[in-house]
């Protein structure tokens, strides 16, 4: 890939063989970052793992990712005032997935579902399935507690699985985040990962880790600093 001037410029400032510590790769990144808007940071994990599909779990980092979340409640009519008085977007029942069925209308970051209402929602998942939308037991968005849900969605709890290329790439903050946001989230994420780690995985799970700018080179970590 080739890169223009700018970018070329500001990697000279980073060193392509060397493992940076999380702090100073969390340091680094509004130095690195020539957007004119402030950027996202993103990490990105290469797995070594046999069978992908089995890579994947629940994130909910410490200072959240810097995004506003927008979350839809699938609920009955007599809890939709709860919903809205904790923070839901977008609510309603059977309407609703209609909408999203017929429109094919996914305008949302997010979906939470009460158990009574999954038989109509279940419907969607050609549509919230393949945007990793679909509300789970295992992810806390199936709940009848659906304040605690929304808080945790607003607050930037979300579910990672690799690409096709074996990659993890998620958003763990903002370029104008502290830097100590940046190092905390970034380790909080790598945890996470080696906690998911299925039983059976062996040698070396996460071959790289490298955090990056939305716009701007990305920086190796070293993960030994990490455990």
């Amino acid at each position: 890939m080739k890169h223009g001037k700018k970018y070329r410029a500001i990697a000279e400032k980073v060193d392509p063989e060397k493992a940076y510590s999380p702090s100073e790769a969390a340091a680094l990144m509004k130095e690195l970052s020539y957007s004119k808007f402030d950027g996202t940071v993103e990490a990105h994990a290469k797995i070594s793992y046999k069978s992908m599909q089995n890579v994947r779990g629940i994130v909910s980092l410490p200072h959240g990712t810097g995004k506003q979340v927008r979350v839809l409640v699938f609920a009955k009519e007599d809890r939709h005032a709860e919903a809205k008085e904790a923070g839901a977007d977008f609510v309603g029942g059977a309407e609703l997935v209609e909408k999203i069925q017929k429109e094919n209308w996914t305008d949302f970051d997010a979906c939470v579902a009460t158990p009574d209402m999954m038989k109509d929602v279940g419907r969607l998942g050609p549509v919230l399935g393949r945007k990793g939308l679909m509300p789970k037991p295992k992810a806390g968005t199936v709940t009848t507690d659906i304040a605690t849900a929304i808080k945790n969605l607003k607050a930037g709890q979300f579910e990672y699985r690799p690409d096709k290329t074996s990659v993890v790439h998620v958003r763990i903050g903002k370029v104008s985040f502290e830097p100590q946001q940046i190092e905390e989230n970034l380790r909080s994420f790598y945890q996470s990962i080696m906690r998911d780690k299925p039983s059976d995985a062996k040698g070396e799970f996460v071959k790289s880790y490298y955090i990056a700018p939305t716009m701007g080179p990305g920086v190796k970590i070293n993960m030994r600093a990490l455990v």
